[in-house]
């Protein structure tokens, strides 16, 4: 949500900086994102001065350039060369001296130099309009009145105000303050200043020669619906003062009318609709709901088919809106509008949520709608949309206010006890600063008593409905930084298991760190063109796009979105890794579960000059994944080829029947689906097992052995299907107690080995803890792995 610091200040009388203010709202819980300084014009008209010609004589070496004398207020004349035909002594101009960079209406901006045109000193420039960002016109000079003073500043002459722009994230509860007054209530009550809302006591009804019937047939969707008629609009371009408003705020200008609309909706929050009232059929507004199926082509030119729980506000003859988020493309004023039916209204959040998910629309009326407006400002808002459309467009004011409102909205009761005010709070807070805070937040104090308060809170606050609400309200406006950190903290022994989640997870985190990682946080929700099994995956009923529909079922494609992010822009050397939960459903039971995900792509190192850039493969991630397995001290897993589709190849680590990891090559359809172009290598951990894992191995320390290890070499002829981990397993189960080590050094496949059988060049480390290694034991040691290898593994040792 967009709000500005000049608008905010229509409704607050402070002199706090725009950086004190941007404090204060996110201390209050009105998050401020950004806060971005937003001159009138480009440059803001910095280094431009107000001069007077002196003298002006025709350049001898020109026929269109004058030589110039300018007095801007300085120690000495200016001589500067000017181009324009309409230059003469004893003008007052706009001068922009040497250094000043100026910004034209088209064009890049430029900086003004001290220079010798034509053989003749020129110190600045006597500026037009458009070559200051003030108009169009080159057709010469800006030449002001005699009155302005030599000196004065271009920005205090032109009156020109900056402005600040808040960009505030706005939760969802908080629809209350997504508007300027909404805002201002809140720095209102944290500052103890007065709110100044707009004066409308100048409405008046000149007379009812237009009146507009107003029949709601179903009153629940919508509670509230209020109108009024002007007649004899004229439609034009907005004043500056209108369109400067909504442009600090991103808001385009369309016409004066529908800017006035626009210009209140961001004022006070209530969305407003102007229609052409010469177009409503029968001189009548129907609120109802329509047909199932029935066509309605809405304002972007799209034909909707309605669903018989659309509110619809229709004519005599045909539906004209979408009640509360969207128009008819039939429905509002235009270049031909002379008469104007102008709407404010409170339409059921719930109604009107489901209409806009329903047909997928988002506007700035269905936000505010859907999360609830103040049912009692409608009437207040159509004054102020009024007035002002008298202003800009002129008309009178042709009917009497409709207000249809049956049943009104009653605001919250709400009980307050002071004793559970300071409970929850930690602080005892004086009972009269609670009142103020209450009333100055629009709440009405009911009734006083020694035990608290009764309370009545206006209906707009949908998220203040019980004690702990309004408790919460005092605390922000009270201010969390003045609550005081006790000097003693009472809290119970931790009992939990050790290592906790965090400890294991910290281990992790530096240890890829310190490897040249980085970690990412992703988003939970993703897009189900990610899923392979839609069946199982949590969807999203109220989804806020179809790129965030379902809950992730796995962490590839959040490590995969982050890779093609950096990949197109030129960083595509990349190491990452992601903690995170991934989301199932099966049998009707959601399932969460804890993952760990590494991903590596690219080269292996950076550019050298003295050595060739090297991609990454499959073995640089193993060599992380089985450094990951080593500092958790994990023991006796087996290792398979991977099972999932995830993957072209690559290994898995199980214990038992329970997968460890899963690591490899990315299959090429994920990669397509990410729009990844490069091979990626991921490894996907079970973290919870880790945890496990972690929990169950403790390391415990052992003496470095005195006697020396001994390494003995076979080389062997196995068939081509037996495995490296194969020959590791028989080995470590013949000699568990000296056998330290077994790796192959070398795999050889040709045509000198017959057909079917490769060959293993494998190692073997022994060590005895206790004593030296006689060649005897170690002879005998390695006839029992020779033995064992040829029976359970088919190896046939080469000579």
């Amino acid at each position: 949500m967009k709000i500005s610091y000049n608008w905010l200040k229509n409704f607050i009388d402070t002199d706090k900086t725009p950086e004190e203010i941007s404090r204060i709202l996110t201390g209050i819980g009105l998050e401020v994102e950004s806060l971005e300084k937003v001159q009138a014009v480009p440059g803001g008209l910095e280094g431009l001065v107000i001069g007077h010609v002196k003298t002006c004589a025709d350049h001898t070496n020109s026929d269109h350039l004058h030589v110039t004398t300018v007095d801007v207020g300085g120690a000495e004349d200016l001589h500067i060369v000017c181009g324009a035909t309409n230059v003469a002594a004893g003008q007052k101009v706009v001068v922009a001296t040497v250094g000043t960079t100026v910004y034209p209406s088209s064009g890049e901006p430029f900086t003004i130099k001290k220079s010798k045109i034509r053989g003749e000193l020129s110190e600045g420039m006597i500026c037009a309009e458009d070559e200051i960002g003030l108009g169009a016109s080159h057709e010469g000079i800006m030449i002001l009145a005699d009155d302005a003073v030599v000196g004065t500043p271009a920005k205090e002459y032109f009156k020109l105000n900056d402005d600040y722009l808040y960009e505030i994230g706005l939760t969802p509860n908080r629809a209350d303050a997504a508007s300027h007054l909404g805002t201002a209530r809140d720095i209102a009550a944290f500052l103890k200043i007065s709110l100044q809302k707009p004066d409308v006591s100048a409405f008046k009804v000149d007379d009812n020669s237009r009146i507009i019937s107003v029949s709601v047939e179903n009153s629940e969707a919508a509670p509230r619906y209020s109108g009024v008629s002007i007649s004899g609009v004229e439609m034009k371009e907005s004043p500056k003062w209108l369109k400067e408003k909504l442009a600090v705020i991103g808001i385009r200008s369309i016409n004066n009318i529908v800017d006035v609309t626009n210009y209140v909706l961001h004022d006070l929050g209530q969305p407003l609709h102007a229609f052409d009232a010469d177009k409503i059929a029968g001189g009548k507004v129907i609120l109802k709901t329509t047909a199932e199926g029935t066509v309605f082509k809405t304002l972007d030119g799209i034909e909707r088919k309605l669903s018989a729980d659309d509110l619809m506000i229709c004519s005599e003859t045909e539906p004209m809106c979408v009640a509360g988020v969207f128009g008819g493309i039939d429905s509002g004023v235009t270049e031909g509008t002379t008469n104007v039916f102008l709407e404010s209204a409170y339409f059921n959040p719930v109604w009107v949520r489901k209409t806009a998910k329903r047909h997928g629309l988002k506007t700035d009326s269905s936000f505010r709608f859907e999360r609830g407006t103040d049912p009692d400002n409608t009437v207040y808002a159509l004054k102020r949309a009024a007035l002002l459309i008298q202003e800009v467009a002129g008309g009178k004011i042709s009917s009497d206010v409709v207000d249809i409102y049956p049943a009104p909205v009653e605001p919250f009761a709400v009980e307050l006890s002071y004793k559970n005010t300071t409970r929850l709070i930690g602080k005892d807070i004086p009972h009269s600063e609670i009142k103020s805070i209450i009333e100055a937040l629009d709440i009405e104090v009911v009734a006083e008593t020694e035990e608290g308060l009764s309370l009545k809170v206006p209906p707009y606050r949908v998220d203040v409905t019980r004690e702990v609400d309004v408790i919460e309200e005092v605390l922000r406006i009270y201010g969390y930084n003045n609550i005081w950190i006790p000097t003693q903290i009472r809290a119970s022994l931790n009992t939990s298991q050790r290592p906790d989640r965090d400890t294991v997870q910290n281990l992790l985190s530096d240890l890829l760190t310190a490897n040249g990682f980085n970690e990412i946080l992703s988003n939970s929700l993703t897009k189900s063109a990610y899923s392979d099994d839609l069946d199982s995956a949590v969807k999203i009923l109220n989804p806020l796009s179809s790129d965030l529909d379902v809950m992730r079922q796995t962490l590839l494609y959040s490590g995969l979105e982050a890779i093609a992010y950096n990949q197109n822009r030129r960083n595509a050397d990349l190491k990452l890794y992601e903690f995170g939960k991934v989301y199932s459903i099966t049998e009707d039971k959601y399932n969460e579960v804890q993952r760990f995900s590494v991903f590596i792509t690219g080269a292996k190192t950076g550019e050298q000059w003295n050595s060739k850039v090297t991609a990454v493969s499959f073995y640089n991630l193993k060599a992380v994944v089985d450094g990951i397995v080593e500092k958790l001290n994990v023991k006796d897993l087996a290792v398979a080829d991977v099972d999932s589709n995830e993957f072209t190849y690559g290994l898995q680590y199980n214990r038992g029947n329970k997968t460890l990891v899963k690591f490899g090559a990315v299959a090429v359809s994920a990669l397509k689906k990410a729009d990844v172009d490069k091979e990626v290598f991921y490894a996907d951990f079970n973290f919870d097992m880790i945890l496990t894992l972690a929990r169950k191995n403790t390391i415990v320390y052992q003496e470095v052995s005195k006697f020396p290890a001994v390494r003995r070499d076979l080389s062997m002829l196995v068939d081509k299907a037996v495995t490296f981990e194969q020959i590791r397993q028989v080995a470590q189960k013949t000699e568990r107690k000296l056998l330290k080590e077994v790796n192959v050094f070398d795999v050889y496949e040709g045509d000198k080995l017959p057909a079917g059988k490769k060959s293993y060049a494998v190692s073997f480390i022994l060590q005895d803890a206790e004593k030296t290694l006689t060649d005897k034991a170690i002879d005998a040691i390695m006839q029992k792995l020779i033995l064992n290898l040829g029976k359970e593994a088919g190896a046939e040792i080469r000579k």
